[in-house]
């Protein structure tokens, strides 16, 4: 009973953290504490500066040769890849609006390991964990950015989006992006930064994870449940449970054990990222079935998320 109430502890403590701040962004919103133009100031302020220099921090400190796994990051593009086209394959067989065949597939395949995925890794694995995921961030978001582009387009037969020269543009222009390229030679050749610079970036660094979760928060809207749908259930159920179990399982298959097991774990079943109802929107898309998916996926997470966690743990995975 002992290790039961033991390995419960540490999952709690692992992600309730996390959760709590999502749910104190919701509350402060509906008390007025924050309003809509914090929340688009912050989360701008996330994606274009204190999130990068997370990343690069993170990278940037560690040992690139201790933390470099291509097979890991092989193993997360194939299995991004196969899911995505057996989605989709899944997907047009029973969705006939295109409206919702491109919102319900990017729902069901992209996560938000940015956010929530970086600060479970760094609660479970600290430094080294944050460094590892930042690795899989960099490869994920181009991957991400691509596979959603293109389910969004196809179905809605959106020809401008398709642009491949833009697509390229935008991803090369992504703060993440560049900041895993400038943190690369500093983690390859062992580079240091200034102390000014360390203290400065540390602070800034440290400053991504309240308020990007607060911000997360504070964009859910819990009334629209009401109005979710089947498609929003059964993209929840794919993004949350049949994708981290099978890939998790097959990434034991092929022999992935310990961390780098459970950060593929925690990447594949992160929640819908908020990134995907802006882009679904703004590529006319079905967007209040995108928002659903986003706050079902999140709610839904925290219950398989620390589950999968405490059941890892209690079966010494790690």
């Amino acid at each position: 009973m002992a290790l039961y109430l033991d390995t419960l502890a540490f999952t709690a403590n692992i992600v309730a953290p996390i959760f709590f701040i999502v749910f104190m962004g919701v509350l402060l919103k509906r008390v007025k504490l924050i309003d809509d133009a914090f929340v688009s100031t912050g989360s701008r302020l996330v994606f274009v500066v204190t999130l990068p220099t997370l990343v690069f921090m993170s990278i940037a400190r560690t040992d690139f040769h201790a933390v470099f796994n291509p097979a890991q990051l092989s193993y997360v593009a194939m299995g991004t890849l196969i899911t995505f086209a057996a989605i989709w394959w899944l997907a047009q067989r029973w969705i006939s609006e295109a409206e919702n065949l491109g919102v319900f597939i990017q729902g069901a395949f992209r996560g938000n390991f940015g956010i929530i995925g970086l600060a479970v890794c760094f609660n479970l694995f600290g430094q080294t964990g944050l460094a590892k995921a930042s690795l899989l961030l960099a490869l994920i978001i181009p991957l991400y950015n691509v596979l959603a582009i293109i389910a969004l387009s196809f179905p809605m037969k959106n020809s401008k989006a398709l642009s491949l020269s833009g697509i390229a543009l935008e991803i090369l222009k992504n703060p993440l992006i560049i900041a895993v390229l400038l943190a690369l030679p500093f983690s390859y050749f062992g580079f240091t930064l200034p102390e000014v610079a360390e203290k400065t970036g540390r602070y800034f660094a440290n400053l991504t994870l309240p308020l990007a979760l607060l911000t997360i928060g504070a964009t859910l809207n819990l009334k629209s449940l009401k109005h979710s749908s089947s498609q929003a259930f059964w993209a929840t159920a794919i993004k949350l449970i049949l994708l981290p179990v099978i890939l998790t399982y097959g990434a034991w298959l092929f022999g992935f054990r310990e961390q780098d097991l459970v950060l593929m774990f925690v990447l594949f079943g992160c929640p819908t990222a908020a990134a995907s109802f802006v882009m679904a929107k703004a590529m006319g898309g079905n967007a209040q079935l995108a928002a659903n998916i986003i706050l079902t996926t999140t709610i839904g997470s925290v219950f398989t998320l620390s589950g999968g966690i405490y059941l890892m743990k209690l079966l010494e995975v790690f």
